[in-house]
């Protein structure tokens, strides 16, 4: 065998003696997330070490990063549950627009939600990500920036009567959005499109009880926003799921509420 011929022998061997053989991520995911981290409590020691063992076996699974991040973002540690998640969209794309989600309601960096929503949209259209549209989340967004118009464009083609939803939140929104361009009448049947969905929704009651008020009908305004309070009082507020960690953009709080 010639001198070339044995180095490159030799590196073959080398390369064969080195190679490991690939986990699959299902097995690393059974193994160390489903009988291992959800055996315990998301906020104990165990969820994370549990985890990190299987991060150590196969460090590019997406789905293990996303839940090592989730109970920072549970207990309003965003910084140190997003230096997770962004290791888990690194590895898997599909994460970004559940990274966008937790931007907008748990984080609150609506900038850099928009960036990831608008990622989003070029590659899966105004697919969903936790019940809602990259639209919805994108309005919300936009609310939260003051950047009104372009809230309510957002939330019109959402919510127009042969469009994709009806959902009395996205309604609701519809409604935030005029109501902040002082557009009141037409607050007030978004408003009503969303209570006709769900009657007692505080949120809702209470801010088409302040239109009123707005446009001088102040006795069916107070009426209205004390309504609102006995339903908020009966547990009537915004209902998604992550709403128990997080309030919503214009959830209202009634402690800064004073009704005369």
């Amino acid at each position: 065998m010639n001198r070339i011929n044995c180095l490159l022998f030799l590196l073959l061997v080398t390369q064969l003696s080195n190679a490991q053989p690939a986990i699959p991520a299902d097995s690393t995911i059974a193994k160390y997330f489903t009988r291992g981290a959800e055996l315990h409590s998301i906020f104990s020691p165990e969820w994370g070490d549990w985890i990190d063992k299987g991060l150590k076996e196969n460090p590019r699974i997406g789905y293990l990063w996303q839940m090592r991040a989730m109970p920072y973002f549970k207990q309003r540690k965003y910084e140190a549950g997003m230096a997770y998640l962004d290791k888990g969209v690194e590895c898997d794309t599909t994460l970004l627009p559940y990274r966008a989600f937790i931007k907008c309601i748990f984080a609150k960096t609506y900038e850099a939600a928009l960036s990831d929503f608008a990622l989003s949209r070029k590659k899966w259209g105004n697919s969903s990500v936790m019940d809602h549209g990259f639209d919805f989340y994108s309005g919300l967004c936009y609310l939260q920036l003051n950047h009104f118009r372009e809230a309510l464009a957002l939330f019109q083609k959402q919510t127009n009567p042969s469009g994709p939803s009806q959902h009395q939140l996205e309604l609701f929104y519809l409604g935030i959005a005029y109501y902040e361009l002082q557009q009141y009448n037409d607050a007030i049947k978004a408003f009503d499109r969303s209570l006709a969905v769900y009657p007692r929704f505080s949120d809702a009651k209470y801010f088409k009880g302040k239109c009123l008020l707005l446009l001088n009908r102040e006795e069916e305004g107070l009426l209205l926003i004390r309504e609102a309070k006995q339903d908020f009082l009966d547990g009537y507020t915004v209902n998604e799921d992550n709403s128990f960690y997080e309030p919503y953009p214009y959830q209202v709080n009634w402690k800064l509420v004073h009704i005369r």
